[in-house]
């Protein structure tokens, strides 16, 4: 259905893509710095599987709408901005709290389970305009439309991306969270990487939310 050599040449493409760190792996970071490992490996999961919705959306048509509508690119774009605001707000505000959650081995401030944090990371993950723009414009690109089934074609495709986002998020995070435990070692420390990974959510807000199209 498609070929080898398309699989190939989009997984190159893929690659230089995801190797510029945007929203997805800098809120991975940020989770992991806030919460330790668990929570980013959570995060990092349901990156992929929010980044895998916007690639069903193209592949039915609707992911070449909100690249094409300014409307509906900025509502998706500010969606996103203001949850990672949020997010980034709560972490910095349970910062203090961050060396009785690493004893306990729970995530600080609210308890907040595995299956959340994953739906935390798949919002954030389909509402990433970096995932819009590369899945509407990019991945349609390598389709063999001689070859038929191409809804088909675009979702067997953006499980190549979705493979290497998923390792490579999955090591940032793991990185974050094994300086984090070093800071562990210290309640000042450790609620200054708090703050610092709840801070970078924010700044990360700001940033997706004033860059991208300007039409």
């Amino acid at each position: 259905m498609v070929s080898t050599d398309r699989i190939l040449a989009f997984a190159a493409m893929s690659l230089l893509v995801i190797a510029i760190p945007g929203p997805s792996v800098l809120f991975v970071i940020g989770r992991a710095l806030a919460h330790g490992r668990r929570t980013a490996v959570a995060t990092a999961i349901g990156n992929v599987l929010g980044s895998y919705l916007l690639v069903v959306a193209v592949s039915i048509g609707i992911g070449s709408l909100v690249e094409r509508s300014v409307t509906v690119y900025l509502t998706v774009k500010l969606l996103g901005a203001a949850y990672l605001v949020y997010l980034g707000v709560q972490a910095f505000r349970h910062r203090k709290e961050l060396r009785a959650s690493a004893i306990r081995r729970t995530p600080a401030g609210a308890p907040r389970g595995d299956l959340r944090t994953v739906l935390d990371g798949a919002l954030v993950g389909a509402t990433n305009p970096k995932g819009v723009v590369f899945f509407a414009a990019v991945l349609p690109q390598f389709v063999d439309h001689t070859a038929g089934q191409v809804s088909a074609q675009m979702l067997l495709l953006g499980l190549v991306p979705i493979s290497i986002g998923l390792v490579t998020d999955t090591l940032w995070g793991l990185t974050a969270s094994a300086a984090r435990t070093w800071f562990a070692r210290s309640d000042r420390r450790l609620s200054l990487v708090g703050g610092a990974g709840g801070m970078a959510m924010i700044g990360l807000g700001v940033t997706v939310a004033v860059t991208g199209r300007a039409d």
